[in-house]
């Protein structure tokens, strides 16, 4: 009875172990096939951000009057 239930016990721990490793293998399989097919031709470019010159020269105003009054060294 009990070498009967280790025998069960084994045979479904051998059976969702080759499930787990059939469906990796799959999903890698899908996830190359979907990228060969489906990828993206050119990737989006993305604008530049700068910074208006009236907020430059207030950042380098208020950095100048906090070194004048000893807030940054």
């Amino acid at each position: 009875m009990l070498n009967q239930g280790l025998t069960l016990t084994l045979a479904g721990m051998a059976f969702v172990f080759s499930f787990l490793i059939l469906l990796v293998v799959v999903m890698t399989l899908s996830s190359k096939i979907i990228l060969r097919f489906f990828s993206e031709t050119a990737p989006v470019p993305v604008p530049e951000r700068r910074a208006k010159p009236e907020i430059a020269v207030a950042v380098a105003i208020a950095a100048a009057r906090a070194k004048k009054d000893g807030r940054i060294q």
